[in-house]
């Protein structure tokens, strides 16, 4: 799991952070609209699930859920049972959380934090596993006369470890080459060697994407979020580009960037925040001292589950580290994202279920939004 620290940033960070300086938004040429249905209709919703989540990789976790070796952890939010776990020798995998004799969950859910896994025992009949997925033993061996054990093992799904994070694929021929182009930018973070500070899933009566419209624009920021984070930032000047379908982009504070040798890593990273939406269904937002990663899980039509995972450099070694992070994880998960960002969401999703609007607007600070659907559409 462990990835090399890069003391400098990537091409492409660097590019960014020019553009800022320079201050040069990226910035649509025309107005955009959107039909409204695109979030209220339950076909279209079908559809993105068939031809997407049952199709694309899709960010699980940060590599940090998982800090050693045989441990394992349920999740949910996909709608499949899933254990995502990593074996005795390091490697994650995700499986389904189905005990091949009958079809028990085998690790209920409840905890949100890892637990030891060099054996996963079924409540029910005690079938045993490795934490690799491979059957192990199960008792009266004798009555299943002929059983192949290497036949039993639970379900995989084609997985994907890079850049301090786990992914998956319901289609078994991923091969995760669009994933791949975003592990350099995520190494020179350091993601691998972070520590996960605090996990939380919050149920957002929204469609799932206008969870992401939020983080793919800054117009609203000097706006919506006036009383907590809009002084770190500029209004509107923000750089951006894509890595194949990702979107990658800049935000920070142009004065700030004047007085800094841009090839001093750490000096950079005090001043420019940059936010990846890793397409389909994730965000990820880095901080100066903290990072983000966000996965939008669509639950129906007009709901979703969105997971926060918040990475620090270290575990808190004194009370007053740990009374900084709780600071800084109130301030974002609890007021910045969940009072402000996704109750927005809801409120959008509230005026389009009126049927009132039959098309929303996207001014020239919002083309990110629109490069998303389109990439959305392309593939419906």
């Amino acid at each position: 799991m462990d990835a090399p620290r890069f003391p400098r940033p990537t091409p492409g960070q660097l590019a960014l952070a020019d553009a800022l300086l320079r201050g040069e938004a990226s910035l649509g040429t025309k107005v955009e609209t959107l039909p409204a249905s695109v979030y209220t209709d339950p076909d279209r919703f079908e559809a993105e699930k068939a031809k997407l989540f049952n199709k694309l990789p899709l960010l699980l976790a940060p590599s940090a859920m998982l800090p050693k070796n045989n441990l394992a952890v349920a999740h949910d939010g996909y709608g499949v049972p899933l254990i995502l776990s990593r074996d005795a020798q390091g490697e994650a995998h995700v499986m389904a959380n189905v005990c091949r004799h009958r079809g028990t969950r085998l690790l209920d859910g409840d905890s949100e934090e890892a637990i030891p896994a060099a054996r996963i025992v079924c409540p029910y009949h005690a079938w045993t596993y490795r934490s690799d997925g491979s059957l192990l033993g199960l008792p009266r061996a004798d009555c299943f006369p002929g059983m192949d054990k290497d036949a039993h093992s639970l379900m995989r799904f084609r997985d994907f470890e890079c850049g301090g994070l786990v992914w998956f694929s319901h289609d078994q021929q991923e091969d995760f080459a669009e994933i791949a182009m975003l592990c350099q930018d995520f190494d020179a973070f350091g993601f691998a060697s972070h520590h996960l500070y605090k996990r939380k899933t919050h149920a957002v009566a929204a469609n799932w994407k206008l969870v992401i419209d939020a983080f793919l624009e800054s117009y609203h920021v000097q706006r919506l979020h006036s009383s907590t984070i809009a002084n770190f930032f500029a209004d509107g000047i923000t750089a951006a580009d894509c890595i194949g379908q990702h979107q990658r982009a800049a935000v920070g504070r142009a004065d700030y960037l004047a007085d800094v040798d841009r090839s001093d890593w750490a000096a950079l990273r005090r001043v420019v925040t940059y936010t990846y939406q890793i397409f389909p269904n994730s965000v990820v937002i880095v901080s100066p001292d903290y990072i983000n990663i966000m996965t939008v899980m669509p639950q129906t039509v007009g709901t979703c589950l969105v997971e926060d995972f918040m990475l620090i450099p270290e575990p808190p070694q004194t009370n007053e580290a740990e009374a900084h992070w709780k600071r800084s994880w109130d301030l974002l998960d609890g007021v910045t994202f969940a009072g402000e960002d996704f109750h927005a969401a809801e409120l959008c999703q509230r005026g389009l279920d009126s049927g009132l609007l039959k098309e929303v607007q996207l001014g020239t600070l919002e083309n990110g939004i629109s490069n998303f659907h389109a990439r959305v559409d392309a593939l419906l």
